[in-house]
């Protein structure tokens, strides 16, 4: 039994209930007791974490330990946001997908085996890879809530009018500060493959890297458009699930092919 994965998902539902139930009521903000369950849900994840990821033979990151890594990053990034913004629509979403991680580790077991120590400056590109694609699979969260917001404002008569949403230029406007951080970080990890990652484009491996390239000129292009054409709307939501898509390509379509449905 993985006590640590049960615990974390334990209260992973427990503060996606409480965030849900936030919803229906508009002028209350989230309780103390959300923040307790969601702390012990990043604690006993991160521990997991460590435990899973750093043993004794190297570093094991098959694609759902990298998974759980990416969703506790996510986890912890959208909590933090919702203390500034009304974010709580996205959480029992992130939350919730957070546990269906955790069933796929413990039912599907795998190992690769890494050794970062060897090589400092890889784990340097890895560390910018997850965090460009997290704070940029936030900012796709953040498209749709937007995408969504904006079809209630123009059909007034829709279900859920109770339910709390952040004005629509706040939202926005954190959006493409999500895409601008999520942006430079992706710059920092195709500079730092192009640098110290010799294989890059090696058989196999090119697709990850023409894919993240085709991604970060779709983002260039969208905050090009943002600052200097006022872009908005439907046109910028697409763009940026469209980018989001690119790069989960990259970082995981033929690792899940050949680690979960070849496996």
């Amino acid at each position: 039994m993985d006590y640590f994965a049960l615990i974390s998902s334990v209260f992973y539902i427990m503060a996606g209930l409480i965030a849900t139930i936030q919803l229906f009521t508009p002028n209350k903000s989230l309780p103390n007791w959300f923040f307790i369950a969601i702390s012990l849900a990043l604690l006993s994840h991160a521990n997991w974490l460590y435990q899973h990821i750093f043993i004794l033979n190297g570093q094991n990151l098959p694609i759902l330990n990298v998974l759980s890594l990416v969703t506790f990053i996510i986890s912890l990034l959208s909590t933090i946001a919702s203390k500034r913004l009304n974010t709580g629509v996205l959480l029992p979403v992130v939350y919730g997908f957070t546990v269906i991680n955790f069933i796929a580790v413990v039912y599907l077991p795998s190992h690769y085996i890494t050794h970062l120590e060897a090589h400092p400056q890889f784990g340097a590109h890895i560390i910018f890879a997850l965090l460009a694609y997290s704070i940029l699979t936030i900012a796709s969260l953040f498209a749709l809530q937007l995408a969504y917001l904006d079809y209630r404002l123009k059909n007034r008569k829709l279900p859920l009018t109770q339910i709390k949403m952040p004005p629509l230029m706040t939202l926005e406007k954190s959006l493409f500060q999500f895409i601008l951080i999520g942006f430079i970080l992706l710059s920092c990890t195709l500079l730092t493959g192009l640098i110290f990652v010799d294989d890059m484009f090696a058989q196999g491996k090119a697709h990850k890297a023409i894919l993240s390239m085709i991604a970060w000129v779709i983002y260039a292009v969208l905050l090009w458009g943002r600052f200097s054409k006022g872009w908005r709307g439907r046109f910028t939501v697409c763009i940026t699930i469209i980018g989001s898509s690119l790069l989960t390509l990259a970082y995981f379509g033929s690792r899940f092919v050949r680690e979960i449905i070849l496996s």
